[in-house]
């Protein structure tokens, strides 16, 4: 235990906590899991003092706002504390940061790449893990579009992030997907989340538009270049997706060259 991210996990149900725990403890973290009750979670903050907090928005008892109400008058050393939810909501999104939550993500989320999120927010970098990613090419292209699209913006929040960033992995599998954005990618992201084709649509859309208006132009310009004209404006959903994963795909061919000379 020692020197390990101590992380607890406000529940306890094989679906969602024990799940987590179990991914996160083969990332080499320490994971303690407790039922999905606001009191039993504050409790074992104070007795178990660990360095990240995973709570859902809603539990019975005090919910997430009230628990990080309480932990701010803690004489102790703050943890730092992720809301989820399965809801989209604004308003609990900005309750939650207003009263000192690290993080708020929305759920289904993948639990590895939250574990390098908690990796970089505790200040240790990706390369410190063990040997965790050795030779796990899924996981680097899966990191590669997940650092891309934070640069880029895309607020993590929101479904469309979810959406996009499962589109793109979803295409630099099979480039066919490309070909066949309405008939084919929109209805098999939207199966994975239970949702229309059309829902997804807008979603990567209004995620798109958020990056556009208030990202990094610098970064934008990095990626896009002048490929997009300035007359014409943000890049349609099929153009953003179509850039994102010719670009990864580039990189790692470049690599895999350079190992092989």
């Amino acid at each position: 235990m020692s020197g390990k991210i101590k992380i607890l996990i406000g529940d306890d149900s094989a679906q969602f906590g024990v799940c987590y725990a179990n991914v996160l403890r083969n990332m080499d973290f320490y994971v303690i899991v407790r039922p999905k009750d606001g009191k039993v979670v504050l409790d074992a903050i104070r007795n178990e003092q660990p360095d990240v907090v995973l709570m859902d928005a809603a539990m019975p008892g005090i919910d997430a706002v009230e628990v990080l109400k309480r932990v701010s008058t803690l004489n102790m050393k703050k943890p730092k504390i992720i809301v989820t939810s399965p809801y989209d909501n604004p308003f609990i999104e900005r309750s939650v940061l207003e009263n000192g939550a690290a993080l708020f993500i929305l759920k289904p989320f993948d639990i590895e790449i939250l574990g390098e999120r908690i990796r970089s927010m505790m200040g240790v970098s990706f390369s410190s893990r063990n040997d965790y990613s050795s030779g796990n090419d899924d996981f680097s292209v899966e990191r590669t579009v997940t650092e891309i699209m934070h640069q880029i913006g895309v607020p993590a929040h929101i479904k469309g992030y979810h959406y996009l960033r499962d589109a793109i992995l979803l295409c630099i599998e099979n480039r066919e997907m490309l070909e066949s954005i309405t008939k084919l990618l929109y209805p098999t992201v939207a199966q994975k989340y239970d949702t229309t084709p059309s829902r997804v649509e807008r979603a990567i859309r209004h995620a798109i538009e958020i990056a556009w208006d208030r990202g990094n132009v610098q970064v934008i310009n990095k990626f896009f270049g002048y490929t997009i004209s300035v007359e014409k404006g943000k890049p349609t959903n099929s153009e953003f997706i179509a850039m994102i994963t010719d670009k990864i795909r580039i990189n790692f061919r470049n690599e895999m060259t350079a190992a092989s000379s």
